[in-house]
């Protein structure tokens, strides 16, 4: 619990209770409260674990039926997950995995975790709007709505209020609870997962606020109130943006430091010898997932769209990070006129698929760009990833596995995600071998 001003002093509990309650279903029984999280991807799986284990029960939607049938089966795709956690939850009959929104019906709370796209440039909220459309009929006096989906300042009280209030012929505030709180997932970190990392929270009024984090602080260690939901929303932006930027500038001052003749990498050690006035940012091939190359032109577009000015920061990173696989590419062929190889025949090895190590998440990433830039001038391209099971991919990429064979074969092998299950000693063995990630690989052309 926190200890902030904002935080409730009183009201009712989120936490898993035995009070009777009667739901559109008909039911009147003590019961845990029902939880619906729509979304049970790397965000809304997480959370419906967490719930469960705390006492919830938890209806699991999502809209890919193939998903909700592997779930069933207690098959997570999300590596924080464990197969094991599933099954136990699935064993408790507290967790229901379903493409039905009327299971939702009865709900207490609702969590929408839907993803938030870029559209041609333009922020798309259909999965929102159609998330919000389909539980507004089962919205009823007392519960909570929460939206955790990343999205520009104003979505929640501009965009999902309406639409509930309009579903459901109930009003925010007075008959309902309506809040934001910022999902801050980071897929494969060993040291912060979703019960320790703290959670920021808001809500449409003081019993709004209060009902939110009454319910985050019964699954998370601590919970950071802020004033109003478009504060919470700029909060998650802000935190992708700082990070946007800043390894924008050290992958531009990468290709400078190349281009020089200085180990940018020796520098930026060196640099982190300083304890203070300095954060740690390494460069890359790129950068990928749903946030980074996502959600600060969320930001950017807001301003333009509210204010008529351009955010130059945001729009800046966005070309610098935009164009890291075009360089990473032209590295590749110079490597290669180097030793007399043209890119167009050439048979390359790429290690690695993911957008982050020791994660199954491809969404987005700066290796696949690579991959299809690298097959578009003729090279022969396969790669190695055996975290990576569905690719968003224009055209085909070949996979393999990781062998001598393979490692024989390319004529160059670039190290895009550094796995720990890769085996670096056999890697180390190509004949040209180009490193994005900085392992010390005897032999390598580092970025």
């Amino acid at each position: 619990m926190n200890s902030n001003p904002l935080s409730p002093t009183h009201g009712t509990s989120a936490v898993p209770d035995t009070q009777p309650t009667t739901s559109d279903r008909g039911e009147s029984q003590d019961a845990p409260r029902l939880l619906a999280v729509l979304g049970q991807g790397y965000v809304g799986l997480p959370l419906s674990i967490q719930a469960i284990e705390r006492g919830y029960r938890v209806v699991g939607l999502d809209v890919d039926e193939a998903r909700v049938a592997d779930l069933a089966a207690a098959h997570s795709y999300v590596e924080d997950i464990s197969d094991d956690q599933l099954a136990a939850a699935l064993r408790t009959g507290r967790y229901r995995p379903t493409s039905n929104y009327d299971d939702c019906a009865g709900f207490d709370i609702v969590v929408i975790t839907v993803p938030t796209p870029l559209r041609e440039g333009l922020p798309d909220l259909s999965y929102i709007e159609s998330a919000g459309e389909l539980i507004a009929p089962h919205v009823r006096p007392g519960c909570t709505v929460i939206l955790e989906s990343t999205t520009y300042p104003g979505t929640t009280e501009e965009l999902v209020a309406p639409i509930l209030e309009k579903g459901s012929g109930l009003r925010v505030g007075s008959d309902f609870h309506l809040g934001y709180s910022p999902e801050r997932i980071d897929p494969g970190n060993p040291h912060f997962g979703f019960q320790n990392t703290p959670k920021v929270v808001s809500g449409i009024g003081k019993s709004g606020l209060e009902a939110v984090q009454t319910f985050y602080d019964s699954l998370i260690d601590n919970t950071v109130p802020v004033g109003t939901c478009k504060t919470a929303e700029l909060t998650k932006l802000l935190e992708n943006t700082f990070r946007h930027v800043n390894i924008a500038l050290v992958n531009e001052l990468a290709m400078f430091a190349h281009d020089l003749g200085i180990d940018v990498w020796e520098a930026i050690e060196a640099s982190a010898t300083k304890p203070f006035g300095y954060m740690k940012f390494t460069p890359g091939p790129g950068v990928g997932g749903h946030c980074l190359p996502i959600d600060p032109s969320y930001l950017s577009w807001d301003v333009k769209r509210r204010l008529g000015t351009s955010f130059r920061f945001v729009e800046l990173a966005n070309d610098v990070n935009e164009h890291m696989p075009n360089y990473v590419v032209s590295r590749i062929a110079n490597l290669l006129n180097k030793h007399k190889r043209a890119v167009n025949g050439s048979r390359i090895l790429l290690l690695g698929l993911a957008y982050k190590p020791n994660t199954s998440d491809a969404r987005e990433s700066p290796a696949v760009k690579i991959a299809e830039l690298l097959i578009g001038m003729g090279a022969d391209v396969v790669a190695v990833d055996r975290h990576v099971t569905r690719i968003h991919s224009a055209v085909h990429i070949e996979m393999t596995d990781l062998s001598p064979a393979e490692v024989e074969a390319a004529d160059l092998a670039v190290l895009l995600t550094d796995h720990a299950d890769f085996d670096y000693d056999l890697v180390a063995r190509a004949r040209l071998l180009l490193d994005t990630r900085n392992r010390h690989l005897p032999g390598a052309v580092r970025l």
